[in-house]
This record gives structure tokens, sequence and C-alpha cells, in this order.
């Protein structure tokens, strides 16, 4: 790991609170510090996200924002608990990553794993899972509190952009029709992607 933008060292030894975007690609987005496995223009913190975050000090952070990074992470339970170390008892962690029927995701030689309604409910203790389907939390200690979960539809064509916000709007009522959707119609209409907002359960 390797802080790049002497700005992230000062306000760590100001101790002002973090945004940071893992996997930005290049400059993040306004407000938040870019953090990439590679030193390209706008980056702010070179880190492999494989490895520990062993610059950014316990609650050091406010806010992070990743899209379309986790599904390139070989150790995702390991970074797992580095967000939940760094990030602040009120802080909020938004992830968005492709859904298991986006059928491009199978694609990219790079990735490891895609994500469905239930991914991130095995970092979340059994009383506050849903009652309709509750997964296994002992692969870990850490525990989160999932705030909401959206699953989004492609709008490349004709048919997604006249089907898609129906879609959209139906899909995401609630848990229950979250939950249909992946048993029943994930196969005939496919998701593009999934985005949780979650906050540490300190």
């Amino acid at each position: 790991m390797k802080i790049v933008n002497p700005d992230v060292k000062r306000d760590l030894e100001s101790s002002n609170s973090l945004k940071l975007e893992l996997g930005s690609g290049g400059e993040g987005r306004k407000g938040f510090y870019a953090v990439d496995h590679l030193e390209l223009d706008g980056v702010d913190i070179v880190a492999d996200l494989n490895k520990p975050l062993d610059l950014l000090p316990d609650e050091s952070v406010d806010y992070i924002y990743s899209r379309h990074t986790f599904e390139h992470i070989h150790e995702f339970l390991p970074l797992m608990r580095e967000l939940y170390r760094v990030i602040k008892k009120n802080g909020t962690i938004e992830i968005i990553v492709p859904h298991f029927s986006n059928v491009y995701g199978y694609s990219d030689p790079t990735h490891v794993r895609l994500f469905g309604l239930y991914s991130m409910y095995y970092f979340v203790s059994s009383e506050n899972q849903p009652e309709k389907r509750k997964v296994p939390a002992f692969y870990t200690d850490i525990r989160f509190i999932i705030k909401s979960i959206k699953i989004e539809f492609y709008k490349l064509g004709t048919i997604d952009k006249i089907f898609a916000p129906l879609f959209t709007k139906i899909v995401n009522r609630n848990l229950f029709m979250q939950d249909f959707y992946e048993r029943r119609l994930s196969s005939f209409f496919h998701a593009w992607q999934i985005r949780f907002i979650m906050k540490a359960d300190k």
C-alpha cells in the first residue's frame, strides 16, 4: 500500500475522516480519494485490495464507495474485515457489483465471483437477517447492517429501455419481490448489477 496524494496523509494526521472510492480506475468521484492497485493518473492511494489496508487507521473512513471492483477480489472475506476495521461506527459502505444473472459477468477472465441478493447477509448477525431466508453467519465475526439493496437492470437496447424501469420498480418493492425475481425470473430477464448500502454493526 502506498499513499500518493499528500492530502491523504494530512487528513490522517489531522484525524479528518476520509471518503474512499475503491477500484477507481483513475480519478475518483468528487470528494473521494481514489484507491486503485495501479498508480494511474488521479489515483490517491495505491493498494492491492487482496492485502491489508495497513496505512489506514481504525475507524478513519466515513464513506466507502466501490463500483464493479469486488468481483475481481480473491481475498474477499479479508477485504470485508478491513472495511469493517477502517469504517467509522456510523460510516456508510456502498458496494455495486455484477448480479449473478449478468451474462457479461462471465466474459471477463478476471472476475472471480458474482453476487446475489443474500451475498452481504453472510456478514449480518442472524437476528438482523430476514426471516424469509437466513444464511450462515459463522464464516466471520464482523457484522454489518444492511440499509438497502437494489437490483438494477440493463438499459442497452429498445427492449431494455422499455422493460428495465418497470422491472426496477416492481422487483425492488420489497425483499419478497427481490427474492421472487432471483428464483423465478432472473433467467429470463437478466439484471445488470446489485447495489448494497451498509453500515458497520459496531
